[in-house]
């Protein structure tokens, strides 16, 4: 019976010692095969020679020895299959993993980069009309006075100013493709708050993300309050002409207590809100960089045992006692920890406001191509009524 190349290879093999006398180009013939490579004998893998005959099981060979090991090569190949163990390793190394392993990424991102952003909500916000935040400051007043009886009157006259502070617009701008669009899954943005009271010991939310764009437009809105907060703080219209000025701008040195690089007191402190009291004010805010916050903490507890504390938004604080009453502290991520440049601001916010000739709003982009933008965008300023109110104590080391 004629047999093929595959069943010989595959079902048995005969002695070695005893087979190698049978190879030879006319027995292949006879058995209707081909002269077998030895490419394909280093396929099977059972130590064969070239042409190597290990089944003939009617002994038409030369000897007349029947040959037939296929059960023998039949345990071989079973226990070869049998011993590689099906494990993790299965189908080799992938980018991610191992080809039989499907990767299971984790719905949830959280945002390492984020920032709190209290100032945004902290400060008081007010709509306006038109491109600029104008009010009118009265700087002088004319003095009242004791005369005599049926004096001559004569009018004492008071002195106003206008001031005025251009509107800023602020964009943060997305853009997502098609692809990605439909192949990414929904995800869940943790931490996410765009908002919120931003204080330290407060916790954000987690936001569903059912697509690549409702992603894209989370992570922007981030991003454009942080930016708010950080130039409420820190703008400056001289540095870049675009951007607001903060806090830290327009206050500048006004009734600031410079410590040329020296360590900060809780006197300090005292002397600089006694400054903002002399021309009027009641700072009811105060504002630091991390570093500073920590050594101001650690003088509350030299000084008094025991920090006092404040509840903002339901969260307790730490508070600075003085002549006005208690001051909550918070600190700012956006505040420098260098030292020399560090600062501590006391905030009237009675007398600070954002207006808004337009609050974050969103806006779809125009589309031209397998692409969806879009943006948010806001328009505002940051206006402070008298500067004289605030006070602050600067070049803190």
């Amino acid at each position: 019976m004629k047999m093929d190349k595959f069943e010989i290879l595959h079902k048995g093999f005969g002695d070695p010692k005893k087979a190698a006398k049978h190879v030879d180009a006319g027995l292949d013939a006879a058995y209707g095969l081909d002269p077998i490579t030895a490419s394909e004998y280093g396929a099977v893998g059972f130590g064969f020679k070239h042409k190597q005959i290990y089944a003939d099981p009617l002994g038409y060979g030369e000897l007349g020895i029947e040959i037939d090991h296929r059960p023998a090569m039949k345990a071989a190949l079973r226990a070869g299959v049998e011993s590689k163990a099906f494990d993790s390793q299965e189908g080799g190394a992938g980018t991610a993993g191992y080809a039989m392993i499907p990767v299971y990424v984790d719905p949830m991102i959280t945002d390492q980069s984020r920032k709190y952003t209290p100032l945004v909500e902290m400060l008081p916000k007010a709509a306006n009309l038109g491109t600029t935040a104008d009010f009118n400051v009265l700087t002088a007043k004319g003095a009242a006075q004791f005369l005599a009886e049926d004096p001559a009157l004569a009018e004492q006259d008071d002195t106003f100013d206008r001031s005025s502070k251009a509107i800023k617009y602020a964009y943060a701008v997305g853009r997502v493709t098609g692809v990605a669009q439909a192949a990414v899954p929904p995800y869940q943005l943790q931490a996410y708050n765009p908002q919120g009271t931003g204080l330290p010991g407060t916790t954000f939310g987690s936001s569903g993300a059912p697509n690549a764009k409702a992603l894209s437009v989370l992570v922007k809105s981030r991003a454009m309050f942080e930016l708010l907060e950080n130039k409420i703080l820190n703008g400056s219209s001289s540095t870049d002409t675009n951007e607001i000025d903060g806090i830290r701008t327009q206050v500048g040195t006004t009734n600031t207590v410079d410590k040329n690089s020296t360590a900060i007191t809780l006197d300090d402190i005292d002397t600089a809100v006694s400054y903002a009291v002399d021309d009027g004010g009641r700072p009811n805010l105060a504002i630091c960089d991390t570093k500073t916050y920590r050594e101001i903490q650690a003088l509350l507890r030299d000084g008094q045992r025991t920090v006092p504390k404040m509840d903002i938004f339901g969260i307790g604080r730490i508070v600075l006692d003085t002549m006005v009453g208690e001051i909550p502290l918070i600190f700012s991520q956006f505040a420098t920890t260098t030292d020399g440049s560090r600062r501590l601001d006391l905030v009237d916010t009675t007398v600070w406001e954002q207006r808004y000739l337009m609050d974050v709003t969103y806006e779809d982009l125009a589309k031209t191509g397998d692409a969806e933008k879009f943006m948010l965008k806001t328009y505002m300023a940051l206006i402070c009524r008298a500067v004289a109110f605030n006070a602050s104590v600067t070049e803190i080391s």
